[in-house]
């Protein structure tokens, strides 16, 4: 490897790095209006040490208890607590002795302790699945496995400190949900295949591919009097919005353009990777044959990436899907249910944006490939 690689490399690494750090450093300045609830009681890490009621039947999701807990963390670390636990199915859990659990407690007037199970503590086995995820990302990849990883952690930065507080601070979904599109899609790429000819080529695919999946569900949805104020979490965002200055009706539109990302980047990066192949091995083609061929390639992605698309939003409303069945809810009526409109705009708008970049996207790649430099 000569000091230009390695110099290329080392950018790769390093530029990045300063630019998540200036966000972070921006998303530091947003002051935030508390919202919630001021009440003395911390929520700790526990382990079960002794079963005082038991009214469960020795069933989960059954009757309650009253347990005896050591803390494991935070300022009452190595003391005892007394918890009730209602053993319920959305808080709570079936506790036995050695059970790991969260709880929530509270200091008396007396100084005692006391307070109620929150539920099983599974940051363990968030962990150990992160680090099965890491070493298997290392392993097989190899240096690609490294880039991605570093890619990884400054898509999740980017959500966490450019998008959602700007969304927060008031900005309209769409342009929110573009910028930090964008920023994510143009530095991942940097970091997996350096400043190159397929970097850009792939930028500009994969933007104008998003934008139109945003877009034209801010059409349509706009057209069914659709927005964020018809979603599941409304009542939560709205409450926000009363502290600040957070668009709510725009938000759904920023969470399909954020979603579909994947999906269509993937489809930009491999046709261009397949024409610049194609165009390594057939110099001679002209642009009419690369564009055919990109086309060719396209086809085949299409279906698969339209399944991954349609399958992940049907993965995320099988309850709703479960509710409609069971209730055998007449066609007119499903038609108007907000939860199963919503998921129908989010897929089709997004397999529409992932359909359209294919020939965005060689028609990018095969006209600068086949200019004279």
């Amino acid at each position: 490897m000569n000091k230009r690689q390695q110099l290329s490399i080392l950018l790769r690494i390093l530029l990045p790095g300063v630019i998540l750090v200036g966000i972070m450093l921006g998303s530091f300045q947003v002051s935030r209006a508390s919202i919630k609830p001021g009440t003395s009681h911390s929520y700790v890490q526990a382990v079960v040490t002794e079963i005082l009621t038991d009214y469960s039947g020795g069933r989960p999701f059954n009757g309650a208890q009253t347990v005896a807990a050591r803390i494991t963390s935070g300022v009452w670390k190595g003391q005892q607590v007394t918890l009730s636990n209602s053993n319920s199915y959305q808080q709570g859990a079936f506790c036995q002795v050695g059970t790991k659990i969260v709880a929530v407690v509270q200091s008396g007037a007396d100084g005692s302790l006391n307070g109620s199970v929150y539920n099983y503590d599974r940051t363990g086995m968030v962990y150990a699945l992160a680090a099965l995820f890491v070493a298997g990302l290392v392993l097989v990849g190899g240096r690609k496995g490294f880039a991605t990883l570093w890619a990884l952690v400054f898509t999740f930065g980017c959500v966490a400190f450019l998008y959602v507080p700007l969304l927060y601070r008031g900005v309209n979904g769409i342009w929110a949900g573009t910028l930090t599109a964008v920023m994510i899609l143009a530095v991942s790429l940097y970091i997996l295949n350096g400043w190159s000819r397929k970097t850009r080529c792939s930028i500009l695919g994969t933007t104008l591919g998003v934008m139109i999946s945003g877009g034209l569900a801010m059409l349509l949805g706009t057209a069914g009097h659709l927005n964020g104020y018809h979603a599941s979490d409304a009542e939560s965002m709205v409450y926000i919005a009363s502290a600040s200055g957070l668009d709510v009706a725009t938000i759904l539109y920023a969470g399909i353009l954020i979603s579909c990302l994947g999906a269509v980047m993937d489809v930009s990066v491999s046709i261009t990777a397949a024409l610049e192949e194609i165009r390594a091995k057939a110099p001679t083609l002209s642009l009419r044959e690369l564009v055919r061929s990109g086309l060719t390639v396209g086809h085949d992605m299409i279906g698969t990436m339209s399944n991954t698309l349609i399958l992940a939003y049907t993965g995320t409303a099988t309850g709703t899907l479960l509710t409609l069945y069971a209730y055998e809810m007449p066609y007119i009526q499903m038609m108007s249910y907000n939860a199963i409109v919503i998921e129908i705009l989010s897929g089709l708008c997004g397999t529409i944006g992932v359909v359209l970049t294919v020939p965005i996207q060689t028609l990018i790649t095969a006209f600068v490939i086949t200019r004279k430099k």
